[in-house]
């Protein structure tokens, strides 16, 4: 068995017998491309072990593309029955992306993408709903294709291992669904010390920032949706937050990079924003509604086996030793009452000369708790 076969086995134990827990009996929708056709084997393969009755949809990892060059404009919003059938009606749905290409669609109106976004809108409404109330176990992760790896300035071997690595499926994790306890655990101490406290202060050469999460709920994101995990996040009080920050890594949306981006706050509001590239395209989303201005989350990356920039926000976002804001929409479930159309991640180092203060007291110092 090759290395990658090992990474690729213990990557789908996780998402099956951890993240989705899959039971005999459950019909389990496995979503993703050709270009994972490895991992839906193993997939696919581990299911029948479990019990499980396993449906694979599989898709071409340029379907998007294909749709946009070759159907009307009434038929960019068509998404499978399939499709339709896994959301709505499966006991677990394991989605991975996987495409050949992350830019195919830079050239495609953003006018089209988003009638092509209000098909799948309504699946993922379904999705969220159905995760809500229980019935659906769903995951949704990436497979490492060559594509990826270009983004994130690797090579493609060498991004699998660090892939692989970060989600703990990698020859140096015995028991990957262990790891991932044990994570949920860890995670859950940090959480029950933040929850009930109210102010919030960042502080360090990238930040002066303070908010409230006073009546607010963290969520321990420790592998059971998203794959790699590894961060503690919650809304912040909307009108709150005060300051000014300084981004370490530029602002990925929808293939758009945002370079050297600073943010000030007043009463919860971005008052001033700057970039040094594509500044335009910053304050365009900033003035989508009146939302976009407010944060929707503020989340600590807990993941020390992510140790650099990807331009994947899954992986990103999950950098050990930083802290993320979300400009937009936030989740309710945290307490959150800010609504958007955008939930912009932006990301800040805080691994050097950086504290963080609960309520006054130290918390945090140089990318680490300190309890």
């Amino acid at each position: 068995m090759t290395h990658s076969e090992s990474s690729i086995q213990k990557f789908a134990r996780i998402l099956v017998d951890y993240s989705t827990k899959v039971k005999p009996g459950d019909l389990v929708g496995i979503r993703t491309t050709t270009a994972a056709e490895p991992l839906a084997r193993a997939l696919y393969t581990l299911v029948l072990e479990r019990g499980g009755l396993p449906h694979v949809i599989m898709q071409f990892p340029d379907e998007d593309e294909l749709i946009f060059n070759h159907a009307r404009s009434d038929q960019y919003g068509f998404y499978s029955r399939f499709d339709h059938m896994a959301f709505k009606e499966f006991d677990v749905l394991i989605k991975a992306k996987a495409p050949f290409n992350t830019r195919q669609l830079s050239q495609i109106d953003l006018e089209h993408q988003s009638m092509r976004e209000k098909g799948e809108a309504e699946l993922l409404q379904a999705q969220m709903r159905r995760g809500a109330d229980g019935s659906l176990r769903w995951m949704s992760t990436i497979f490492p294709t060559p594509a990826y790896a270009m983004e994130a300035e690797m090579g493609t071997e060498a991004f699998q291992e660090f892939f692989f690595r970060a989600c703990h499926a990698d020859e140096a994790t015995a028991d990957p669904v262990a790891h991932w306890e044990q994570v949920k655990k860890k995670q859950q101490a940090y959480i029950e010390r933040f929850e009930g406290h109210d102010r919030v202060e960042l502080r360090g050469p990238d930040v002066d920032l303070s908010l409230s999460i006073k009546g607010r709920i963290f969520d321990n994101a420790s592998g059971e949706y998203n794959l790699p995990d590894g961060e503690i996040y919650t809304g912040p009080v909307e009108e709150s937050v005060n300051g000014w920050v300084r981004f370490t890594y530029p602002a990925v949306r929808k293939g758009v990079l945002v370079e050297g981006v600073e943010l000030t706050f007043e009463d919860g509001k971005v008052v001033k924003a700057t970039a040094t590239k594509n500044q335009d395209y910053l304050l365009k989303m900033l003035d989508s509604d009146t939302g976009a201005r407010y944060l929707g989350e503020f989340a600590i990356g807990t993941n020390y086996e992510i140790d650099r920039f990807s331009r994947n926000i899954l992986l990103d976002e999950k950098i050990g030793g930083s802290f993320h804001i979300a400009l937009g929409g936030g989740y309710p479930e945290t307490g959150s009452k800010n609504k958007s159309a955008i939930h912009w991640d932006m990301i800040c180092d805080m691994r050097q000369d950086s504290e963080i203060l609960l309520d006054g007291e130290l918390v945090y110092k140089n990318g680490k708790f300190t309890f």
